[in-house]
């Protein structure tokens, strides 16, 4: 009685194993690495890795370990200047076509790497970082849709030759004029028909019909929404040229995206990309109000107001430029860009561009009619609008074209980056930011690890104490969850915090309470006259339905702040769900084998170690006196 097979125990071993293998790398100290990720078509593979070394080598840069890991290429440093000096030789051997991040990485062993062992991932509060709050300007994003839709309108009906004596835009409306009613009514099926996003009010004031379009509240709604979502995109682009391990950006509130990168050794990149909050236009430049071709064409508008319909933008010489206030095409079309040198000017710095679909029919659509007139590339940055560049139409263009005038590589360099890493649907602005030091997640690690050791320990106590050698079985059952635990989080790369920790420390407790319910059921079997062999079966089979019932209750809590949780929550809910799964499988069948390995097979047992039984039986017998 009381016997595993053998394929039990070789499960248990099995898991065990395993479990050592993969919490195993958590042990070993971080050290200075390179991470280097291949842009679009690149792809660090062994020929990248032949490159690095021969540039690390032709550098004088000692290296640890050179490894490819997934989809990157891990360079290993003894040390902090040999990093630094690693990261300058390996970007200009391998140039803009890969991502060359400074990271602290394990030092676990390569044949451990090789099976996909590895450290699971630290969050903001245990490895330090950066910390950003950022508000999106959901004006903005109104203002150039009533700008759009102001072009759409006398577009619509000049193509459909509906005669209107004037079309203007009046705060967040579109105000159109016609002088018979006829017309008004022809614009209300056209526009109705052609832009159904809007809504149309028609009065009549002082002999003219005025027709009133604004947008429904559903497409400013709709629009706010898409705006936020392409900035986190646009975010998480960004992000990933970092080359950062599970970044955190996620919507907060109406208008507000929060950026967490834990781990990030260089801030002030950090802030300098993600705090660049660019967008890009392309507009039509007014060149019915210059005086000249040259970049004084609009000097006398440095002290006059901009002209009607036109809006004034100075250019990086500091020269006003007056452009449509229609908007050709936005950045988000942008598919990639990339710094280069113009071989027919002279070798300047220029930014070749790659448009979508979409971007390569407007930007057609804008030059077809336009040959011979200028463009103007806009950057909007922290609500300042720059002309970049306002070069001639020599010809149609398509989904390819390039931006001149930079003023050297650096700055080439840096707006291709950002442009390629996505150009955002509205201004930001960063009105929180935090910076969290390794030394103090290394403080918070410490307090979390004798937090966890602490509390072990005082169940260990108790439990050897209360119920002897079961005791013992059901603290080294509690030792193997903690394993299994930490073992699944290393396996599935998730992100640990300080709630997480919380949640392990849960773990242990909600775990110890399967064994002392197994505990007290053997007891209370052995308290109604059952042999010691039956009662260990018993106390295990009956027990079996309790433990996973309250299991299950409060896996589903778990799982509904896995679902419906964000940020920290759901790092809480992925440790304690994980837990529950590690509790019952620790519980069960590690401490049932270690009592069969003990007591199974033996034919007479006089008395268990597990405690006193005989106080609970007197004290349920003793008569109660009035």
């Amino acid at each position: 009685m009381n016997k595993y097979p053998v394929w039990k125990y070789a499960i248990i071993v099995v898991a065990l194993v395993v479990a050592f293998l993969y919490t195993l790398p958590n042990f070993f100290a971080e050290v200075p690495a390179v991470q280097v990720s291949g842009l679009r078509n690149n792809k660090a593979d062994a020929d990248t890795k032949k490159v690095v070394e021969e540039a690390l080598k032709a550098a004088k840069v000692e290296v640890t370990s050179v490894l490819i890991e997934g989809e990157s290429l891990k360079v290993r440093f003894k040390d902090g200047e040999s990093q630094k000096n690693g990261q300058i030789a390996i970007q200009a051997k391998l140039g803009a076509g890969y991502i060359v991040a400074l990271q602290a990485i394990s030092n676990s062993p390569a044949w451990l790497a090789s099976i996909n062992a590895l450290p699971m991932y630290l969050g903001l509060d245990l490895r330090g970082g950066v910390h950003f709050l950022m508000q999106v300007d959901m004006k903005s994003v109104l203002d150039k849709a009533v700008d759009r839709y102001t072009g759409d309108v006398r577009v619509l009906l000049r193509d459909k030759k509906i005669f209107y004596s004037g079309i203007s835009r009046d705060g967040d409306k579109v105000v159109a004029k016609f002088k018979e009613k006829p017309e008004l009514l022809r614009a209300q099926t056209e526009i109705n028909a052609q832009l159904p996003e809007l809504q149309l009010r028609d009065t009549e004031l002082n002999g003219e019909f005025v027709l009133t379009v604004l947008m429904k509240p559903e497409t400013i709604k709709k629009m706010q929404e898409n705006a936020i979502q392409q900035n986190i995109t646009a975010l998480r682009r960004r992000v990933n040229e970092l080359g950062v391990s599970e970044p955190i950006v996620q919507q907060q509130g109406a208008d507000r995206i929060l950026v967490q990168l834990a781990g990030v050794q260089d801030p002030a990149r950090a802030e300098e990309l993600i705090g660049r909050t660019a967008s890009l236009e392309v507009r039509m430049v007014a060149e019915e109000h210059a005086n000249s071709r040259n970049y004084d064409a609009f000097e006398r508008y440095r002290t006059e107001p901009a002209p009607f319909g036109t809006e004034k933008i100075i250019d990086e010489k500091g020269y006003p430029v007056l452009v449509y206030k229609t908007v050709a095409f936005t950045g988000d079309k942008i598919t990639d860009a990339q710094a280069g040198f113009d071989q027919q000017a002279g070798g300047g710095s220029i930014v070749n561009v790659t448009l979508n679909a979409a971007g390569g029919r407007a930007m057609t659509m804008t030059t077809r009619g336009n040959v011979g007139k200028r463009m103007a590339v806009i950057m909007i940055e922290k609500g300042k609008p720059e002309v970049l560049t306002w070069p001639n139409i020599n010809s149609e263009l398509g989904a390819r074209f390039y931006i001149s005038g930079m003023p050297n590589t650096q700055e080439a360099k840096n707006l291709a980056l950002l442009l390629r890493a996505g150009a955002l649907a509205a201004e930001m602005q960063i009105i929180e930011k935090r910076m969290i030091g390794p030394s103090l997640g290394a403080d918070n690690i410490e307090k979390g690890k004798n937090s966890l050791l602490l509390g072990f320990a005082l169940i260990t106590i108790f439990m050897i104490v209360y119920y002897m050698l079961f005791g013992v079985v059901s603290v080294i059952a509690l030792g193997c969850n903690l394993l299994f635990l930490v073992a699944l989080l290393s396996m599935l790369q998730a992100t640990l915090t300080l709630p997480g920790v919380a949640a392990i420390a849960l773990a242990l407790g909600m775990a110890i309470d399967a064994n002392v319910l197994i505990n007290e059921r053997i007891r209370e079997e052995l308290r109604n006259g059952m042999s010691p062999q039956m009662a260990i079966q018993a106390g295990y089979d009956r027990a079996l339905d309790t433990i996973i019932d309250s299991n299950i209750t409060t896996l589903i809590v778990g799982l509904a702040l896995l679902i419906w949780g964000s940020g920290q929550v759901r790092g809480f809910a992925v440790v304690h769900c994980l837990g529950i799964i590690t509790s019952v499988f620790s519980a069960v069948m590690v401490s049932r084998g270690l009592v069969n390995l003990i007591y199974g097979g033996k034919k007479k047992i006089a008395k268990l170690s597990i405690g006193n039984v005989k106080w609970h039986k007197s004290a349920i017998e003793s008569p109660v006196r009035a």
